[in-house]
C-alpha cells in the first residue's frame, strides 16, 4: 500500500495530534507500507492564501497510486477541491473537528463548522481517534457511521512512576498552552486547597503566548506562584523525569479527541484527575482516578483534595491506573489497524 499524509505545518510539531501522525506513519513504514509526507505551509485551520496555495500544491504532489490522507487540522484548506477529494477517494484523519476548539471567536467557529459539515460527508473514509469523536461526527456533521473507523492512539513502553517521595503531592499536567486544555480551571481548583501541600507542574508547547502569560498572571493573582511551575516544550528525557517524579496527573480539559497524555499517565501507573471533555474521561475507571464535569471547578477541587491527602486512596488509584495502562494498545498494533482502515 502507498499512502500520502498531508499535514498542516511541520510534522515534527510538538502536539498530541502530530505525535499520533508520526507514530502511525513510522509504524506503517515499519510493516512495509510506502508513506509519503506532504507538509502544508500557511495558517490553519482557517486557511490564509498561503495555506490554500500549499493545499493545492500538496494535492498535485500526491502520487497517482497513493491514498490521500488529510489531517483534519489542514482539511479546511481543501474546501475548493471537493471534486478532487471525491474522485481520489480521500481519507480524513480527524483528531477532533476544528470547530470544537475552544478559544475561537463565534465567527471562526461557525465558519469552520460550515466547512467541515460540507467536507466530512464527501470523504471516502474518516479515521478518528476515539468513539466519542465518531459519535459526534454522525450526530453533528451528518457523517455516515459506516464510513468511519476508530483507531485510538497507541502507547509506548514506559517505566512505572516512582513518585516525588514527598512531602506533599507533585501534580503533573501536560498539554499545550491553549484555552482548551483548561489549565486556568486547574489552577483555580488547586488554589482552593491552600491548606494542603501540593505543587503543580504544567508542561507543553507554547502555542498561545498570550494565554500562557494570562496563566502566570492568574497564579500570581491567586497567590500560588510559588507552587506552580510553567514549562514549555520538553525533551523526551526531561518528560520522563517529570513523569517519574509525579504523584498525580491532572487535566481540566474542555475537549479531547482522545487524551494521549491521560493514556500515558495510566500506562505509567499514575492516578488521574480529569474533566470529561470529549473522550478525556473514557479510559479512566472509577478506581484509577476521578472524572468531573467540564468547568465544575468546585467539584474538581474537592475530588483532587481526596487524592492529595488520602495516601491509601492515592496508592490504590495508582495500582488501578497501572492495571488499566497495561491493557492499552501499543503503536505497532495501531499502525496495523490504521493501514487496514484505509482500504
Amino acid at each position: 500500500m502507498r499512502a500520502a499524509f498531508i499535514v498542516p505545518g511541520r510534522l515534527d510539531t510538538v502536539s498530541g495530534g502530530y505525535g499520533y501522525d508520526r507514530a502511525i506513519i513510522g509504524g506503517m513504514r515499519t510493516i512495509g507500507h510506502s508513506v509519503d509526507v506532504l507538509e502544508c505551509a500557511g495558517h490553519h485551520p482557517l486557511p490564509d492564501s498561503a495555506a490554500l496555495e500549499a493545499a493545492r500544491a500538496a494535492w498535485v504532489a500526491v502520487a497517482p497510486d497513493a491514498i490521500p490522507v488529510i489531517d483534519g487540522l489542514g482539511l479546511p484548506a481543501f474546501a475548493d477541491l471537493t471534486d478532487d477529494l471525491v474522485a481520489r477517494g480521500a481519507v480524513g484523519l480527524i483528531h477532533h473537528p476544528t470547530a470544537l476548539e475552544a478559544g475561537r471567536t463565534d465567527a471562526a467557529r461557525d465558519a469552520l463548522k460550515a466547512i467541515e459539515h460540507r467536507l466530512f460527508p464527501l470523504l471516502r473514509r474518516i479515521i478518528v481517534t476515539s468513539q466519542a469523536t465518531a459519535d459526534r461526527l454522525a450526530k453533528e456533521f451528518g457523517v455516515d457511521p459506516a464510513r468511519v473507523r476508530v483507531v485510538v492512539p497507541g502507547t509506548a513502553p514506559a517505566l512505572r512512576c516512582t513518585g516525588s517521595g514527598g512531602p506533599g503531592c507533585t501534580i503533573l499536567s501536560l498539554g499545550a498552552f491553549i484555552p482548551r486544555k483548561g489549565h486556568d480551571l486547574l489552577i483555580r481548583a488547586l488554589a482552593r486547597l491552600f491548606d494542603l501541600d501540593w505543587r503543580l507542574v504544567i508542561a507543553g508547547p507554547l502555542l498561545d503566548g498570550v494565554h500562557a502569560q494570562s496563566l502566570r498572571a492568574l497564579a500570581e493573582e491567586l497567590g500560588v506562584t510559588s507552587r506552580v511551575t510553567f514549562l514549555g516544550e520538553q525533551s523526551d528525557a526531561a518528560l520522563d523525569a517529570l513523569w517519574r517524579g509525579a504523584d498525580l496527573f491532572a487535566l481540566a480539559t474542555q475537549f479531547e479527541g482522545y487524551g494521549m497524555a491521560i493514556a500515558e499517565a495510566l500506562k505509567r501507573g499514575l492516578p488521574v484527575a480529569v474533566t470529561n471533555g470529549g473522550a478525556a474521561g473514557a479510559l479512566v475507571t472509577p478506581e484509577a482516578g476521578i472524572v468531573c464535569e467540564v468547568g465544575d471547578q468546585v467539584t474538581f477541587s474537592k475530588a483532587i483534595r481526596r487524592l492529595i491527602y488520602d495516601l491509601p486512596l492515592r496508592a490504590s488509584a495508582a495500582e488501578a491506573a497501572w492495571r488499566v495502562g497495561q491493557t492499552l494498545p501499543d503503536w505497532p498494533a495501531q499502525a496495523e489497524a490504521f493501514a487496514a482502515a484505509l482500504v
